[in-house]
């Protein structure tokens, strides 16, 4: 097959890793040719913003697949990427409609976001059967891969503080320019070599003016808000409610409801307002944050404004008090409080409000 000089292995240090089968050669090729390009630019109508310049593209190693996408390493104009194809099914003329769509949406959002917790967007084609989204590549993968390489209940404190927190940023920034992501998991949620977490993934993300119902909606129920599984109306809320999962997530480093079905964890989620236990170790810290989030009344979660202020008051006071996340007590009032040092004579530390 000619005009296949993008198509190429690579690896981290640029050197050639094992050839590939027969079999990958050949789902390879079956992808690979409806991106060829003779060296000019793919463009079509509304693209000339975001429209790649395929002979500019090395496709290498897969290295995670959905239902109707792959994810590639790759490098694009001398930068390490990581290249996403979508593929339209022949069969089902419905599901290549809602894919183009998913896609169309995806890239106009991508196109206008910029934050140090978003994934950067680079450029995109668009040539049916098949779609492209090129990204910038994290080489920590995803934060759901690093948690199930932990032993349970192992994750330091002050990095499940961290990792929160550039999550909880990235949110906020999100919520900020009236997007819903919809989809908030581990798995969407990649790593830096820094440890810095970005959101990725916003094939089903919308904007919150153009949001309705959850009808038909395909999201994750072992994270879904409540109110999505039954298919009502839905706000930026069902974001913070994943937040609250992925927050336990990071505590446990465990899958939630994983002694159950994804079909059993919605059914048990909806009509018995269950949620993944809470060890007995967790701080109050962050059980009572968690609590929060995953409230079953989507008006008594809290905004991604509140949870970013909560967790970087956290860190101020476990910076002064090592011993913060042992002496961390809620108020009656539901108010959070927080230990201060040294501030009463006498007394290792005194409570303030938060």
């Amino acid at each position: 097959m000619k005009n296949l000089h993008w198509f190429k292995q690579i690896s981290i240090n640029a050197k050639p890793e094992k050839r590939l089968s027969l079999g990958e050669y050949r789902r390879a090729i079956s992808w690979s040719k409806y991106l060829v390009s003779s060296g000019a630019e793919i463009k079509g109508e509304g693209e000339e913003e975001w429209g790649a310049d395929m002979s500019q593209l090395l496709i290498g190693c897969k290295f995670a697949s959905g239902r109707h996408s792959r994810i590639y390493r790759g490098i694009y104009r001398q930068r390490d990427v990581a290249i996403k194809l979508v593929s339209q099914p022949e069969e089902d003329e419905n599901l290549a409609v809602e894919l183009e769509k998913q896609f169309t949406s995806e890239v106009a959002l991508l196109f206008r976001l910029s934050h140090p917790n978003i994934i950067t967007f680079i450029a995109a084609c668009k040539k049916p059967p098949v779609f492209c989204i090129i990204t910038e590549y994290l080489a920590g993968g995803s934060l759901r891969k690093y948690l199930h390489q932990q032993e349970p209940h192992s994750v330091p404190l002050n990095l499940v503080l961290k990792l929160a927190l550039d999550i909880a940023r990235g949110m906020h920034y999100l919520h900020s320019q009236g997007i819903l992501h919809r989809d908030l998991k581990s798995e969407n949620l990649l790593l830096g070599e820094d440890m810095c977490v970005k959101v990725a993934d916003f094939g089903i993300s919308c904007l919150e003016s153009q949001c309705g119902s959850a009808k038909g909606f395909t999201g994750t129920y072992r994270w879904m808000a409540p109110e999505m599984i039954k298919e009502k109306h839905h706000t930026k809320k069902v974001d913070v409610y994943s937040f609250g999962i992925v927050l336990w997530e990071l505590l446990t480093a465990l899958t939630p409801f994983d002694n159950m079905t994804p079909e059993q964890a919605a059914f048990a989620v909806c009509q018995k307002n269950a949620r993944p236990p809470i060890p007995p170790t967790c701080p109050l810290a962050f059980s009572h944050l968690i609590n929060r989030c995953w409230s079953s009344k989507p008006n008594k979660r809290p905004q991604f404004v509140e949870i970013v202020s909560i967790l970087e008051r956290y860190v101020e006071s476990l910076e002064q008090d090592p011993e913060f996340f042992s002496s961390f007590v809620p108020s009656p009032d539901r108010s959070i409080l927080r230990c201060l040092p040294n501030c009463i004579p006498g007394h290792r530390s005194t409570r303030k409000s938060i």
